[in-house]
């Protein structure tokens, strides 16, 4: 990267990358949010993320939703870290699994994003098909209330893929972007959900695939090539040492500090 030899970098993140922001993962026992979802008695935790559940009891989807609604939490060093690659001109996309809206907070454009697992920003009435800017419903979300739409009064669901609805259109660039890569990372991700975890596998065979991660994960672990890096261990670490490494430490602190101001006056 230093010697210009690899622009087009494609990034693949999960969870991992979010959870130092603090955001709480809403299957582990103990978490707040597990907590506040148990008084709706779900029969198990994807249940949340289920038409057929939905449509019978919203609610505790927007219990959920009232946590990770964009404004909630801030973007942290590894957000910043792909937001400078985007500056650089090195990003070719952000392929995330994460809903919580951090990379579009850390000022990366949605062209260069791609949502895997849908988004906060935008919503749709789940009757006529109206679609809505996301923040329309943020009230309503803070306030307890299921959004309602305008038009048909129908229920409102922000555009978060449940299981066994369709990926995202923009999901499908992958057909063009994988084979152009010529670097891919693979940060915070345990790899396990289809058909994102198989992109890994996507890339060109001459192309270095680095994994970020507490763990060796998919074909790191089981099908590893000859130019696979791994740094295991704590993630934010992880990223910190890339960007010793790349001489970018510096840059990265102008670009925090820049953000957090901009963030600090959104909030006031």
């Amino acid at each position: 990267m230093q010697k210009k030899e690899c622009r087009r970098v494609v990034v693949m993140a999960g969870a991992g990358i979010s959870t130092p922001s603090g955001i709480p993962d809403f299957r582990s026992p103990g978490s707040g949010l597990y907590s506040n979802l148990e008084q709706y008695n779900i029969p198990y935790p994807e249940a949340i993320f289920q038409l057929s559940y939905f449509f019978a009891n919203p609610k505790p989807f927007f219990t959920l939703a009232k946590e990770l609604y964009p404004g909630n939490y801030s973007p942290n060093y590894a957000h910043y870290f792909l937001r400078l690659l985007h500056d650089k001109g090195l990003l070719l996309r952000l392929y995330t699994q994460n809903i919580d809206g951090l990379e579009r907070a850390a000022g990366i454009p949605p062209d260069r994003l791609v949502e895997a697992h849908g988004t906060f920003a935008t919503a749709t009435c789940m009757v006529c098909r109206r679609t809505f800017p996301g923040e329309d419903f943020r009230g309503d979300v803070m306030a307890d209330k299921i959004p309602r739409c305008p038009v048909c009064t129908g229920v409102i669901k922000p555009d978060i893929v449940f299981f066994g609805e369709e990926l995202p259109q923009r999901f499908f660039l992958h057909v063009a972007d994988f084979p152009m890569a010529d670097l891919l990372f693979v940060i915070g991700t345990s790899l396990e959900v289809e058909p994102f975890a198989s992109l890994a596998g996507a890339v060109r065979g001459s192309v270095p695939r680095v994994l970020i991660n507490r763990d060796l994960v998919g074909p790191f672990a089981w099908q590893q090539r000859y130019n696979d890096v791994a740094q295991l261990g704590d993630v934010v670490s992880g990223v910190q040492k890339l960007v010793e490494l790349l001489g970018w430490t510096e840059e990265m602190q102008t670009l925090i500090q820049k953000e957090r101001k901009k963030l600090d006056a959104k909030d006031k």
